[in-house]
């Protein structure tokens, strides 16, 4: 069985080779695979563009949602009058199971707790003609890779690590909610074009040494904010060299160097895993067209020409690598993690390990982890520390238990979770190490940010492959390499395994719901985890004069600081509750306190989000002001729809990273940057703030700062809003927008 029609992919491949043809006569020049795919997807046929600065209008060919982010889009969605969606959409359950006993407990309390919302997806799923997938199935981005990915599509997610499909050949894009909504109701998706950044990979990886290393050093290359605005495209000997999965979870963590995507070109790999994983009739029509789907040859020949920025990374020379703690871009190889330990004083011992996630619960990943467990059940050895296991699918999960792989872990005292992210995205209930103590975990994640997995801001967490954390698990500490070190006179090995199953996948789809396109939306009126939307009442210029500052933040101000994960998922669809958390995690810039803030009109602290409520009931508007990289991370827009929802009319950053300031735009916020950055220093605590909403289209904007002294200033601020999304603007939001055109 596959979930893809194959006269429909027929059609896709013959439309890509005709619209490649044009392409290539307009342009008469080698085209990068990113170009390629992008250009056949124009909804319009221009392509005098420039990277960086043309808003590019792009049909899309998927849209995939997980839980928490669904309901939202969903209930956007339902405003908009559509019927049906318009493109092929899927809703995976992955976010809401918690972490705590084991898979089947897990599981059970998890369609518990969460009955109301399962039955809200399922059957608006069922009734706007959505693929359904059951809590327990999967973790959203390995289905799609085992079921959904098809090489030279175009595909958005609303979850910032749809990038994983990159790795086989698709540009997979995180958009917010709204942005789905769009795609979902068969409206073009724009978005500026992305500059280009080319990874030539050289030689072979070997030993301890495998795909997530290579992200890790990236991620080292390029820090959290260096791939913003762009899109890596890995070529090279060393890439043809690279499992399918292997090159799916160096995609996946391209979110974390704020790329738009990341992807790799099709090749035999790519052809292997689509052939086992029920998509041989995909993998016979790519193979036909295969020199398509990569880069020209001339790029690869010569790739400072047709790229914006060239790295070139060593396979051979590079050593396992571990980031962290706080940020995934504080990188160094394993035979120096002993003096960075050292001289920072991080925590040695190690309070848990754990291995799974989107990023790393592929066969291949939880094969070459086995073969790590294995070497130390044999000698008698265990897990010094909590070991937990998240494979990415039932799919995954099924064959690891026919193959011994759950086994082997379990001997040396590893718990398998259910089949769902869990603890990498701060769903674990975890009880073993109280809130403020310090200790230190590692993981096979993709995000460490302070308070992520365990909501302890005290937790160092750090990051590094499968196979690295399971010995660490083993040896209970940091200050150990397993390159090296013995453990109890044992010294662990590597060696080479299968990248796909010998004998096959274990098939195992019963967590999938076909949709009849008929039925009722399921809500409660009196639920507290559900409410239907209001559409957000258009702007009025008197709107942005007198507006206070409620928050300025200082350093990093990531999704998770701005509308935490954890205990609030649960509110996810529910807009007035979820508020409360708004700014829960940011640092204020003028008391380093955080979460609180001054209410200008009182006096008093509070948490920020009382004091927005209380700003909105006296009819005041506010402003936030952050610093560089605003709202990286998770595309949660929760990030922008709470803060619209509480009053806030503009936010003034350094920086933006990329989904979070499309986000504040859906919603009609103005999101602004300082023409000089150092004019962030001005804006005080007491301010009174006026916005020149006289916008127009790469115009300056200026904000007259009025100080508590009687001073006045005016700052000069840039923006990057297109004709359209100024339209957003003035509309109020991008969905009043889009219903006025319905």
């Amino acid at each position: 069985m596959s979930f893809l029609n194959q006269d429909q992919i027929n059609d896709f491949y013959l439309d890509y080779i005709e619209k490649l043809e044009v392409i290539k006569e307009q342009l008469n020049r080698p085209l990068t695979y990113a170009e390629k795919i992008l250009f056949t997807h124009f909804a319009k046929g221009e392509f005098a563009i420039q990277r960086g600065k043309s808003s590019i209008p792009l049909q899309v060919d998927r849209v995939a949602m997980q839980d928490a982010t669904a309901q939202m889009a969903i209930l956007q969605f339902m405003l908009t009058g559509k019927k049906s969606v318009v493109v092929p959409t899927t809703v995976h359950c992955d976010h809401l199971i918690a972490a705590k006993l084991g898979a089947q407990q897990d599981l059970e309390e998890a369609n518990l707790q969460n009955k109301e919302v399962y039955q809200f997806l399922k059957s608006s799923a069922n009734k706007y003609g959505m693929g359904f997938w059951k809590p327990g199935s999967g973790i959203i981005h390995q289905v799609i890779l085992e079921n959904y990915a098809v090489p030279g599509q175009l595909m958005i997610g609303t979850d910032s690590h749809t990038p994983n499909a990159g790795g086989l050949g698709m540009i997979a894009i995180g958009a917010g909610g709204a942005e789905a909504m769009d795609a979902m109701a068969g409206l073009s998706w724009t978005i500026t074009m992305p500059k280009l950044i080319g990874i030539q990979l050289k030689g072979r990886l070997n030993g301890w040494t495998s795909p997530k290393d290579v992200i890790l050093k990236v991620a080292e290359i390029l820090t959290v904010k260096g791939g913003t605005g762009c899109i890596i495209e890995y070529f090279g000997e060393g890439a043809r060299t690279i499992s399918a999965t292997g090159k799916a979870t160096i995609t996946n963590m391209g979110a974390e160097v704020g790329a738009t995507t990341s992807l790799f070109p099709y090749d035999e790999h790519t052809a292997a895993y689509l052939r086992a994983t029920r998509r041989g009739f995909v993998a016979a029509l790519a193979d036909s067209l295969k020199e398509e789907l990569q880069a020209d040859p001339e790029v690869e020949q010569n790739p400072l020409v047709y790229f914006d920025e060239v790295i070139v990374i060593d396979l051979d020379r590079l050593e396992p690598h571990l980031v962290g703690p706080h940020t995934p871009d504080l990188s160094r190889s394993i035979s120096s993690l002993k003096g960075d330990l050292e001289k920072n004083n991080w925590p040695l011992q190690l309070s848990a390990a754990l291995i799974g996630s989107c990023t790393n619960s592929s066969y291949e990943d939880m094969s070459r982890a086995a073969v790590v467990a294995r070497k130390a059940a044999e000698q008698g050895l265990k897990a010094k520390v909590p070991f937990m296991i998240t494979p990415g699918s039932q799919q995954i999960y099924a064959t690891m238990k026919r193959d011994g792989l759950l086994d082997v872990f379990e001997k040396i005292g590893g718990t398998v979770l259910a089949n769902a992210c869990g603890p990498c995205i701060g769903q674990w209930n975890r009880q073993d190490v109280s809130k403020g103590v310090r200790n230190s975990i590692i993981t096979s994640f993709n995000r460490n940010f302070k308070s992520r997995n365990d909501a302890n801001p005290e937790t160092h967490a750090f990051i590094a492959s499968p196979e690295i954390v399971t010995a660490f698990a083993l040896a209970g500490r940091l200050d150990f390499n397993p390159l090296l070190d013995t453990i109890d006179g044992v010294k662990l090995d590597i060696t080479a395994v299968d990248q796909l199953p010998s004998q096959g996948f274990v098939f195992d789809v019963s967590g999938y719901e076909e949709p009849s396109g008929k039925g009722d939306v399921m809500i409660d009126p009196e639920s507290d985890r559900l409410a239907l939307l209001r559409p957000f009442a258009p702007w009025q210029e008197k709107d942005f004069s007198e507006l206070l500052v409620l928050v300025k933040a200082k350093g990093k101000c990531t999704t998770d600081h701005i509308s935490p994960a954890g205990k609030w998922l649960e509110f996810r669809g529910h807009l007035d509750k979820i508020s409360d958390n708004m700014f829960s995690g940011a640092v204020n810039a003028f008391t380093e306190k955080i979460g609180k803030g001054k209410n200008l009109l009182t006096e008093m602290e509070e948490n920020f989000s009382s004091i927005a409520r209380h700003y909105q009931n006296h009819d005041r508007g506010w402003v936030a002001v952050g610093d560089t990289n605003y709202g990286e991370g998770s595309s949660r827009e929760h990030a922008a729809m709470e803060p619209r929802y509480l009053g806030c009319r503009a936010v003034l950053a350094k920086s933006f990273a990329r989904i979070a300031e499309t986000n504040l735009k859906k919603q009609g916020i103005l999101p602004l940057l300082f023409a000089i950055e150092s004019d962030y220093d001005k804006i005080l605590e007491d301010d009174i703030l006026d916005v020149d909403v006289d916008v127009a289209v790469g115009e300056p904007v200026y904000v007259t700062l009025k100080h508590a002294d009687g001073s006045v200033e005016a700052i000069e601020m840039k923006h990057t809003l297109s004709k359209e999304q100024l339209e957003w603007f003035k509309h109020g939001s991008a969905l009043n927008w889009l219903r006025e055109r319905n």
